[in-house]
């Protein structure tokens, strides 16, 4: 489904990030959480951007759903209709498109309000997969990859080093040591 929306966007590129997803060695993942109703509001799950190329989350009605704002404000997102997910541009998304789509900061709070379920489907390459800039037509303008290129198993070898909020894109910009 995932392939279908990006090959869907009519762009010449995006039948790579198709093929990225559906390759039979995707590095994809489902992941179902429970976050059960508390008295004292705590962080359920903390801030983070996540390093796929992007994730696709589908929740019951319970909010807890923040975004950061670029000044760190916290924004929550409000719960979705019954049929409506919530897609989150990813780290491996932003390199790839040379900045031009920003993978954004979030986190899950937990409540008083009920239980909060979630199901959230990360879309990765396969560990060998080659991630880089790519072009996007020749009707967009060209400029230097802000990123270097590396593997998808070098990249999750470098975020699982770090904090879950630090930067793993930082590691991987041109420029950076």
């Amino acid at each position: 489904m995932i392939g279908e929306v990006l090959s869907g966007a009519a762009h010449p590129t995006a039948s790579v990030f198709s093929r990225l997803i559906s390759d039979a060695h995707s590095d994809s993942i489902l992941r179902l959480n429970h976050y059960l109703p508390t008295c004292h509001p705590k962080i359920g799950f903390g801030e983070h951007t996540d390093p796929q190329i992007l994730t696709l989350l589908r929740s019951n009605a319970v909010g807890g759903l923040q975004v950061s704002t670029e000044d760190g404000v916290w924004v929550p997102v409000s719960p979705y209709p019954d049929s409506a997910f919530c897609v989150n541009v990813g780290d491996v998304l932003q390199i790839m498109t040379n900045g031009r789509l920003r993978s954004v900061k979030h986190r899950a709070v937990v409540d008083s309000y009920g239980s909060r379920m979630s199901m959230a489907y990360f879309a990765a390459p396969p560990l060998d997969a080659k991630i880089s800039c790519i072009s996007l037509g020749p009707n967009e303008p060209q400029k230097p990859p802000l990123y270097k290129s590396f593997t998808w198993a070098e990249y999750k070898k470098a975020a699982y080093n770090l904090r879950l909020g630090d930067s793993r894109l930082n590691l991987f910009k041109n420029g950076a040591s």
